[in-house]
């Protein structure tokens, strides 16, 4: 998705967990090569649903960046965040670019491995609709072509 009035080149769409590693690298490699970035600085409280901003920057930019990773469906932050960013490609076109870092695409899919234990605590907390349009939407964003990057020991 290209408008005239797109905010920002990039939304970068991460867990915590990857802040300080893969997530910096990127967004520093895109600033260097004058890409406009969204990364969202700002923590939320626990139980807080995304705020306007962030829909506005998800909506604002021409291509999300999802940067899977063993703790993003931990998060409800992030999901929320993901049925946005899937719901801007069904509405406005707007571009997905999944990244899988240390985590098999398939349970990303699938929802299996670290993702079928975040699911299953979800599953307790959060009504059926909600958790299902979670589901849809990593199932979604998974089948997109992507890159796949593996933590190796050594």
């Amino acid at each position: 998705m290209y408008t005239p009035c797109s905010k920002y080149d990039v939304f970068l769409s991460f867990r915590g967990e990857t802040r300080k590693g893969i997530t910096d690298h990127l967004y520093c490699t895109l600033k260097d090569n004058k890409f406009n970035v969204f990364l969202d600085e700002d923590e939320l409280t626990r139980g807080d649903a995304i705020t306007e901003k962030l829909k506005q920057a998800i909506e604002g930019s021409r291509l999300a960046a999802i940067m899977f990773s063993k703790g993003y469906a931990e998060s409800r932050w992030c999901l929320e965040e993901l049925v946005e960013i899937m719901e801007c490609r069904r509405t406005l076109g707007q571009l997905v670019f999944p990244i899988f870092y240390d985590v098999d695409p398939s349970d990303v899919r699938h929802q299996t491995g670290s993702f079928a234990t975040a699911f299953k605590n979800h599953k307790q907390k959060f009504n059926e609709g909600v958790v299902r349009s979670w589901r849809n939407a990593l199932n979604t964003a998974a089948g997109l072509s992507g890159e796949d990057f593996r933590v190796t020991d050594g």
